[in-house]
C-alpha cells in the first residue's frame, strides 16, 4: 500500500503543492480578516481538500494525456505512465475519482463554489491541451493555479473582492514566468514535435525576457497588494523576500547555462511562496 501511495504522489508531484497552497491560505485568511468571514475548521479542511483533489486531477490528467509525448522526451520518459509504473487505465480512474471528490467537496462549502467547480476543472484540466495550439500555454497554467486564493476567499465569504483577485493575478504572473523558465529545457524537443511554448516561439533569450516581464508585473502586484490592503511591516518583509527570489531566478538561469533550472524551480519558488504566505498571514492575524 505504501509503495502504491508513493507512486501516485510521484505521479501528481505532490511536493509541488507548495506553489499554490500557500496562496490558498492567504486567500482563506484574507476572507476572515478583511472580508468579514469567520474562521471554521470545517471550511478550512474543505478548502485544503479541494486544493488537493483539483491539483491531483489536473496533474494526473496532464500525465495521462501526454503519455505519447512523454515517451519521446528523454527528460520525461521515466515518468510513471510512460515507464509503466502506473497504467493509463489506473491513471484515468485516479483522475475521475479526484474530479468527483473535488465537486463533492465544493458542495459542502457553499453554492457558488459548487456552481463554479466545473469552470475550475475546465481550466485546470484544459491546460493540458493548450501546448498543442498556443505558445501561451504557460499563462493557462498560471490561470489554473491562480484560482487557489480567490477560490479560498469564495469558500469563506461566498463573494468576490478586489484584494484576492489581485493575489490571483500575482499567482498568474509568477507561475507563468517560472513555468517559461522551466520549459527552456524542452525548446528543441517542442520544436521537433511541433508543440507550442514560449521558448519554442521566441527562443531562449526571448523566452527569458518574456518571463522577466511577467515577474516584474508580479513584483508590482506584490507592492500593490500591500498598499491596497493596508498591510504593515510584517507583510513587507515577506514581500521583500518574494521579490528577491524572483530576481534570483533570473540571475541563476541564463540562455547559455540552464544547469541551475531545477534549483530555481523548487528552491527559489518554494521559499518565495512559503515565506510570503507566512508573513502575509501573520500580518493579517496580528494587525486585524
Amino acid at each position: 500500500m505504501y509503495t502504491t501511495i508513493n507512486k501516485y504522489l510521484s505521479l501528481v508531484k505532490f511536493s509541488h503543492t507548495i506553489f499554490a497552497m500557500p496562496f490558498a491560505l492567504i486567500g482563506f485568511f484574507m476572507a476572515i480578516t478583511q472580508g468579514g468571514g469567520s474562521f471554521s475548521w470545517a471550511t478550512f479542511g474543505l478548502v485544503i481538500a479541494c486544493m488537493v483533489f483539483a491539483r491531483s486531477a489536473a496533474m494526473a490528467f496532464n500525465r495521462w494525456l501526454d503519455v505519447d509525448i512523454d515517451k519521446l522526451n528523454p527528460r520525461t520518459a521515466k515518468r510513471e505512465i510512460p515507464a509503466g509504473i502506473i497504467t493509463p487505465k489506473n491513471a484515468l480512474i485516479f483522475i475521475i475519482v479526484n474530479v468527483l471528490l473535488f465537486i463533492g467537496t465544493t458542495s459542502f462549502i457553499n453554492p457558488i463554489c459548487l456552481y463554479l467547480s466545473p469552470v475550475a476543472l475546465l481550466v485546470v484540466l484544459g491546460y493540458s491541451y493548450t501546448k498543442r495550439f498556443t505558445a501561451l500555454c504557460h499563462m493557462v497554467l498560471g490561470v489554473g493555479l491562480s484560482l487557489a486564493p480567490i477560490g479560498a476567499y469564495l469558500a469563506v465569504t461566498g463573494q468576490f473582492a478586489v484584494l484576492p483577485v489581485l493575489v490571483s493575478c500575482l499567482v498568474l504572473c509568477w507561475v507563468s514566468g517560472f513555468d517559461i523558465i522551466y520549459s527552456l529545457q524542452d525548446e528543441d524537443f517542442d520544436k521537433s514535435q511541433h508543440l507550442n511554448s514560449i521558448p519554442a516561439w521566441l527562443g531562449l533569450p526571448g523566452a527569458l525576457r518574456f518571463s522577466e516581464v511577467l515577474h516584474i508585473i508580479a513584483a508590482a502586484l506584490v507592492i500593490t497588494i500591500g498598499l491596497h490592503g493596508h498591510f504593515h511591516w510584517i507583510y513587507w518583509i515577506g514581500a521583500a523576500v518574494f521579490i528577491s527570489m524572483l530576481i534570483s531566478q533570473h540571475m541563476l538561469v541564463k540562455p547559455h547555462d540552464l544547469s541551475r533550472i531545477n534549483i530555481m524551480f523548487m528552491t527559489t519558488n518554494g521559499i518565495a511562496s512559503v515565506v510570503f504566505a507566512i508573513f502575509a498571514i501573520a500580518d493579517m492575524l496580528i494587525f486585524r
